[in-house]
Parts: C-alpha cells; sequence; structure tokens
C-alpha cells in the first residue's frame, strides 16, 4: 500500500470518478480519447499532489482513479478539470460546437465519485492489532 506524505500527516485518499457528457453524446471517438489522455494530466500541474492512477473511456463518459490529498476538495479538483479539459476540446475540436450549438459546454454537470478504501475486515483486523506491532505498523501487510 502506497501512502503520502504531506507537512503534517500521512494519507491515502483514492477516488473513483465518473464523468458523462452533456446530452449522453457519444462524442469520446478515438481520438478524443488520445487527446484528453494527454491534456488531463497536464491540466493537472496546477494542483501538485493530485494523480490520476488510471483513465477509461467509453463513447460517452469517462472513468478515473484520482489521488486527491487532503487539502483539495474534491468537487473543486474535478469541477476545474471538467471546465478546463471542455474549454481545450472546444478549441481544438471545431465540430463540438455543432454537437453542443446552444451550450458553450461538453460534460454534463454533476459527476459521480466514491472512495476507493481498504476491504472493511483488513481495517478492522488493523485497528484490532494496534500496539501488538512496534516499528513497522505502517507497512502492516494488508
Amino acid at each position: 500500500m502506497e501512502v503520502f506524505f504531506s507537512g503534517h500527516g500521512v494519507y491515502r485518499l483514492q477516488y473513483h470518478v465518473v464523468w458523462v457528457t452533456k446530452y449522453r453524446r457519444r462524442i469520446l471517438k478515438p481520438f478524443v480519447v488520445e487527446y484528453l489522455r494527454v491534456v488531463v494530466p497536464k491540466l493537472l500541474r496546477s494542483t501538485p499532489g493530485v494523480q490520476i492512477e488510471t483513465i477509461g473511456f467509453d463513447l460517452d463518459h469517462l472513468h478515473m482513479v484520482m489521488t486527491i490529498p487532503p487539502k483539495y476538495a474534491v468537487s473543486d479538483v474535478i469541477g476545474r478539470l471538467k471546465s478546463q479539459s471542455s474549454s481545450h476540446m472546444r478549441k481544438t475540436f471545431k465540430w463540438l460546437s455543432k454537437v453542443y450549438w446552444k451550450e458553450n459546454i461538453v460534460w454534463s454537470p454533476g459527476y459521480f465519485v466514491s472512495s476507493v478504501g481498504l476491504d472493511e475486515q483488513v481495517i478492522r483486523n488493523y485497528v484490532e492489532h494496534q500496539g501488538r506491532k512496534d516499528s513497522a505498523q505502517l507497512r502492516m501487510e494488508l
């Protein structure tokens, strides 16, 4: 299990995030997907510590597993990524203005997010065995 260190803490916060295209339009063609695979990680440069572990696409939505440090609100990170990626896509792919001719948007306003955690039994086992292991508690086999 990989953990991350901040100024005063240690964390492992991973999230499963899903975005949907506006009106579920099937615009995520292979060339758009390849573009997003390059652009989305570049957009994260302004938020140090935020990482995309994996990303997957369907024709009308994308899934990501992300690590987001506790100093950032998940909604802020996702909102910024959706907004900036939409702007980049509309500038690069002019045909999107014909698909979304009334609005200057690509993504649906909502999103799904859930935490990717450890198994409940693993956590119970860890808590129950506190104090029985000395220096290697952080690296306890999960």
